[in-house]
């Protein structure tokens, strides 16, 4: 099984916390146990946002902005690869091909930002795609894809269920407000429905949660399913 797994910045090391970046890797080594190639990317978080936000007071353009936010991102997977030792590639993938020949060798790649006015969502789901990937897990700070933003309206509601062309509809109008509500950005959306991605997007406080969604198919946030898509053979073996 090939799986990718976008970890939001904030969700993988909260105030450069290394028990959770530790904890990570070690999901990680979990999946590589089960027979499953994963490869990783992984977000800038609170600390992406502290410099970001630091440069633009001194002046700084969007393109600089980003590239601050890239250059955090990569500082955060070197964390990772550090954590993982030699079950990973040595540095941060710059690349959607570097990334594939590591998956090849056997290596777990890492990867950060890539380009300027692309998230790391969108990085995710486009590694997803170019290596044909069976599955594509948002690990992020909420629990699912809702139909407004959860933290501004009481009554939203989760979905258990969506298709990407859904997920897109959903998206659009948080995009819009900035992009600040989406648990998954517009870009990746579309990529994910370009493509035919199955995708999970959960809560990934706990790295056991990503293990149990991989391995298993198991938790409580939101599947996007598409059309004609199976699930993953370790799923239905889990149900005979």
């Amino acid at each position: 099984m090939r799986v990718v797994v976008s970890i939001g910045g904030s969700v993988l090391a909260p105030e450069l916390d290394p028990e959770r970046v530790a904890a990570y890797a070690d999901a990680l080594e979990r999946l590589a146990g089960e027979e499953c190639a994963s490869g990783v990317v992984v977000g800038g978080g609170g600390v992406a946002r502290e410099y970001i936000t630091t440069a633009r007071e001194l002046g700084a353009n969007e393109v600089e902005l980003d590239e601050l936010g890239i250059g955090t991102t990569r500082l955060n997977a070197r964390l990772l690869i550090a954590a993982l030792g030699d079950v990973a590639a040595p540095s941060p993938a710059t690349g959607y091909d570097e990334a594939a020949a590591a998956l090849r060798r056997g290596e777990i790649p890492v990867m950060g930002g890539m380009t300027p006015g692309q998230t790391t969502d969108a990085v995710a789901a486009a590694l997803a795609e170019s290596v044909d990937a069976d599955l594509l897990v948002f690990a992020t700070s909420a629990d699912g894809v809702y139909d407004v933003d959860p933290n501004r309206h009481d009554d939203a509601t989760r979905f258990e269920t969506l298709s990407p062309a859904e997920l897109v509809e959903v998206v659009l109008p948080m995009s819009r407000n900035a992009g600040a509500s989406a648990p998954v950005d517009l870009l990746a959306a579309k990529l994910i429905d370009r493509a035919g991605i199955r995708s999970i997007v959960l809560d990934g406080t706990d790295p056991d949660a990503v293990v149990d969604a991989v391995l298993h198919g198991e938790h409580t946030g939101t599947n996007v399913v598409p059309e004609r898509s199976t699930e993953p053979a370790a799923w239905a073996e889990d149900e005979e």
